[in-house]
């Protein structure tokens, strides 16, 4: 029996992008930008605080890094909680050490339950970004738009209250979002976020209500990727960001700035055993001429200056 005449034929197929949220572009196209004094590359540095509750219900999916054994998993709760007590503050002063700034994105439960850490954090002139309510909060298609608008208002009432800071930027829990998620996020104030992984700079992005923003934060050069997905070798992990840094600096020269961002997890990198080879990583990244750390909120400053 020979397939209908009809099968092949999409009434809706043409020319052109399958979404209306952003253009198409080719970067090396692009009109070239220039960071602050005539940098290359543009490091960001994105250390992330999570909290995993106890009972996971895991809907629509576990987040990476979710309760993994029976109820309850306290082996891997605790693990999860060690990088909000203890590895956090080991980054804290590896940056502190390099005189770095970072763009610490946060659960809104990480600042209710430590808030002493959120002061910290701002005290040492860090920008904080939202990161949800809490690891077993997903954004996804089947929430309904008064509960996802919600929780982001809670997420982001939380936080801004926490750390006194306006809180720009927005990285979903386990980067998933609904189709609504984005307008949700304009509508709150929101300048930019960070779940699209499909560009090395920052580019317009459509929502509802005004134009908000998506930043490259790699999900490549992750540690949780690295370490944890892809089980390399902590030296490995040096080799990656520093291979992600070198090309990128070599396009820059060609095509104007570029951006390296690092996404960190402090119960995987603020181990005993990995915060040397985080501070060797940055330490080989800095001591390159032409090289700008700054906050996911100023590198978007700079960019949209020049466009």
């Amino acid at each position: 029996m020979g397939m209908p005449d009809d099968y092949m034929r999409y009434p809706h197929r043409h020319y052109g992008m399958d979404q209306d949220r952003y253009d198409w572009s080719m970067l090396p196209r692009r009109k070239p930008v220039q960071w602050p004094n005539g940098a290359r590359v543009a490091l960001w540095i994105v250390p992330v605080l999570e909290w995993f509750p106890l009972d996971m219900q895991g809907k629509p999916f576990k987040a990476p890094g979710g309760m993994v054994m029976a109820y309850p998993d306290l082996r891997h709760y605790t693990l999860r909680d060690y990088g909000n007590r203890v590895g956090i503050y080991r980054i804290l002063d590896a940056l502190k050490k390099r005189d770095l700034k970072a763009s610490v994105a946060a659960n809104a439960a990480v600042a209710a339950r430590y808030p002493h850490l959120l002061r910290e954090i701002v005290g040492q002139g860090h920008e904080v970004i939202a990161h949800g309510l809490h690891m077993d909060r997903i954004h996804h298609g089947g929430m309904s738009e008064e509960d996802e608008k919600a929780t982001i208002a809670q997420s982001l009432d939380v936080l801004r209250k926490g750390s006194g800071q306006g809180v720009r930027g927005w990285l979903s829990p386990a980067r998933s979002e609904s189709y609504t998620t984005p307008d949700l996020l304009a509508e709150q104030g929101i300048d930019y976020l960070c779940d699209w992984a499909n560009d090395d700079m920052p580019y317009k992005f459509r929502a509802k209500s005004r134009a908000i923003h998506a930043m490259p934060l790699s999900a490549e050069i992750d540690d949780y990727a690295i370490s944890i997905q892809f089980h390399f070798s902590e030296d490995e992990l040096v080799h990656h960001i520093v291979d992600q840094f070198e090309m990128l600096y070599e396009e820059a020269g060609r095509e104007g700035g570029r951006i390296l961002s690092l996404s960190l997890h402090p119960w995987i990198t603020g181990q005993p055993y990995r915060i040397a080879y985080l501070e060797k990583a940055l330490d080989m990244v800095m001591r390159r001429a032409g090289v700008w750390n700054a906050t996911g909120a100023e590198i978007l400053d700079a960019w949209k200056a020049q466009q």
